[in-house]
């Protein structure tokens, strides 16, 4: 059996106690390194923060909408998609309304389809007609946003399209509102995942 002595330091000089001390040494120096190295991750993701693209550039501060072309037979569409585009389309993006003359962007296009149907019926007995319990308006339009400032167009849909139901019996207006507000946010969706 071996003894140890005492070093200069007062620590024991047992064998085998050196090369013990010497691996929890690196052991300890390598777990402090992997600490300090995920303290630097976990500390640097405190700062970090996902900015995707934003939506109008920084450059456009106002946008002018145009009332749309329409090229179905229900007139009255247009004032009210020109109207819900006027009240929500600028809050939704964080911009002003202006006239087109001094607008940074511009917002056009046509309403292209408006149909009704009836999703949803009973079939009837045979020599009955079915009973309708639901319909749904169909709206859709081509849309694009175009920055004014650069000439570039910032979003374009061939195809927004909405859809709005009402109960049979009801009025047609309940559901074509519901689909023109549909379709507002449709076009507001669109335009901020492009960025």
């Amino acid at each position: 059996m071996e003894t140890g002595r005492l070093t200069e330091r007062g620590g024991a000089d047992l064998p085998g106690f050196r090369s013990t001390y010497r691996s929890c040494g690196l052991v300890l120096s390598s777990w402090l390194r992997g600490l300090g190295l995920l303290s630097s991750v976990v500390l640097a993701s405190c700062n970090y923060s996902f900015v995707a693209g934003s939506f109008p550039p920084p450059h456009v501060q106002s946008v002018a909408i145009e009332p749309f072309e329409n090229e179905t037979t229900r007139f009255e569409l247009t004032g009210e998609l020109y109207d819900q585009l006027l009240r929500r389309l600028p809050s939704a993006l964080g911009i002003r309304t202006a006239g087109a003359d001094v607008a940074d962007a511009i917002v056009r296009g046509s309403i292209t389809r408006y149909d009704v149907v009836a999703p949803n019926y009973r079939a009837g007995q045979p020599g009955q007609a079915a009973a309708v319990l639901q319909r749904q308006v169909n709206i859709s339009v081509r849309v694009e946003i175009v920055d004014l400032v650069e000439n570039m167009i910032l979003w374009e849909s061939s195809n927004v399209t909405a859809r709005g139901e009402y109960a049979e019996g009801s009025p047609e207006d309940g559901g074509r509102l519901r689909a023109i507000e549909l379709l507002v946010q449709e076009i507001v969706d669109g335009a901020q995942s492009n960025w």
